[in-house]
């Protein structure tokens, strides 16, 4: 596979970078418009498939989408034929940790620098967008390490989705976003500790300072980490309210990690955009939710890969028990949300199971309530609402060409989604197979 890097400066180095996992091509950067044919694609707007697709991108950007038997003039185009095949709009998981891997031993790898952290997050980069994810969102990582790799993709050195990455999650001293592992004589700070509203406020605006363009908080323990709680509150409602106004006021959106029931409760009070995980949603929180039009980003996909793998892999057995604790509550409380009609974003928690594999959570989505389109506009539409981007997650004229494609149709069988095997982002084919 060839994978594309600067659009402007094509030279033959670039148009031969190889890897092995499958065959690719280049189209030429903007020599032409581009045509692709397909079996259908995904109106996710609508709920439909509609057949005999038609897509011509001029530039980065769809400018019509029609139906085969409207193209007369087919020449006059850069073909993609993909006969067999169903189009969906490039899809997005708002909740991914591209600087680590869950291969890795648990422990071990707490102790990795910024710069090995980097290194692991272009690898993770180009295997998210390989998967067929054009957009995600970095929920916390050391040094600014994924705010770098962001600039680096954008700058087209290296490929990869768009990326809204928040630097460092904050959250309270010896809470779950702290670094809690090390003696106490270490005196082991994690750089988004913050205590108290103002310090949460300053720590939102040194984020920024450096390059976030989203914010997290921690507003409960967590599973992954040491001496929490998994479902109690960490943060108060005024830190929490601190950071919301504060992203707010610089035109950012913020996420909050909340197991909790009373964590998630004031998350949406405080005007929180999305809140993460929701493990223990009671009825009230998930009514708060909807009036609130929170959003709701649910990872119920991880789990069987911690249970299955995280003792191997060198995760305590505190850790694996506190897994134990929430993975049903959690697939319960989706359910909940889903029958409500809750609004849900598709987010996978990725480096608690590895890279590359988000699209595995689709199924699981619709084994826990939703329909396969449910599933798709979670990870389309509906993120591309959360981040506030309204020229992304739709095959629709005016629209970024993100566009990927699955052998069949996923509206009969959502688990094709694990199977992406044509990526297009913002107008450039970095797989074709």
């Amino acid at each position: 596979m060839a994978i594309p890097l600067k659009r402007n400066k094509i030279s033959a180095i670039q148009l031969t970078l190889s890897l092995s996992l499958c065959s690719t091509f280049i189209t030429p950067a903007f020599a032409q418009d581009t045509l692709i044919l397909a079996d259908a694609y995904i109106d996710v707007a609508k709920g439909k498939s509609v057949d005999n697709a038609a897509i011509i991108i001029s530039n980065n950007h769809i400018v019509k989408v029609t139906t085969a038997a409207n193209i007369t003039n087919k020449a006059d185009y850069s073909l993609i034929d993909l006969k067999g095949k169903t189009l969906v709009p490039g899809v997005m998981d708002m909740h991914v940790h591209l600087s680590g891997d869950a291969e890795d031993n648990f422990l071990e790898s707490m102790n990795y620098s910024v710069p090995r952290q980097t290194v692991k997050a272009v690898k993770n980069a180009q295997k998210t967008l390989l998967a067929g994810f054009t957009t995600v969102r970095d929920l916390g990582a050391s040094g600014y390490s994924v705010i770098a790799t962001r600039d680096g993709i954008d700058a087209g050195d290296i490929p990869g989705p768009r990326i809204w990455a928040v630097g460092h999650a904050i959250g309270i001293t010896g809470g779950h976003c702290d670094d809690n592992f090390p003696a106490p004589e270490a005196h082991a700070k994690a750089q988004g500790v913050a205590d108290g509203p103002l310090e949460v406020r300053t720590k939102v605006r040194e984020n920024i300072k450096y390059g976030a363009n989203a914010i997290k908080v921690c507003a409960t323990g967590g599973v992954f980490s040491k001496g929490t709680q998994v479902g109690a509150q960490q943060m108060t409602y005024e830190e929490l309210k601190s950071a919301a106004d504060e992203a707010h006021m610089r035109g950012l959106v913020i996420a909050a990690h909340a197991h909790g029931t009373s964590g998630i409760k004031d998350a949406i009070r405080a005007g929180i955009d999305s809140i993460e995980h929701c493990s223990f949603m009671d009825d009230e929180a998930i009514k708060m939710a909807i009036k609130a039009g929170t959003y709701l980003s649910c990872d119920i996909y991880n789990t069987e890969y911690t249970l299955a793998y995280g003792a191997a892999n060198g995760v305590p057995e505190a850790n694996i028990n506190k897994e134990k604790q929430v993975s049903q509550a959690q697939r319960d409380s989706f359910r909940k949300a889903v029958k409500a009609g809750a609004k849900m974003v598709f987010g996978s928690d990725a480096a608690i199971y590895p890279h590359g594999d988000n699209g595995k959570q689709f199924s699981r989505m619709v084994t826990f309530g939703m329909t396969p389109v449910q599933a798709l506009q979670a990870a389309t539409i509906n993120s591309a609402a959360l981040i506030k981007q309204d020229n992304l997650g739709q095959i629709k004229a005016g629209f970024l060409a993100d566009i990927i494609a699955v052998d069949g149709n996923p509206l009969d069988n959502i688990s094709l989604m694990e199977n992406v095997t044509f990526v297009m982002k913002n107008g450039v084919v970095y797989k074709k197979r």
